[in-house]
């Protein structure tokens, strides 16, 4: 799943520490959510979403398999 997460993470001066600590969740998670090699849970996206003042949809990117 594509997302614009580092982006945006970029455009409020955040580094992925910053991001990992307002998340409550590791450095290497939010890598892992950048990178494409992991998606987030139901529950985490909403968190970031939140966060980002945006709809789910609006960061993430759901592609065919």
């Amino acid at each position: 799943m594509k997302n614009r997460l580092r982006v945006l993470r970029a455009e409020h001066g955040l580094t992925q520490a910053d991001l990992a600590e307002r998340l409550d969740v590791s450095r290497q998670a939010v890598n892992a959510l950048e990178t494409g090699k992991h998606d987030p849970s139901l529950s985490l996206a909403f968190k970031i979403a939140r966060l980002f003042g945006l709809r789910i949809e609006d960061i993430f990117i759901d592609e065919p398999e």
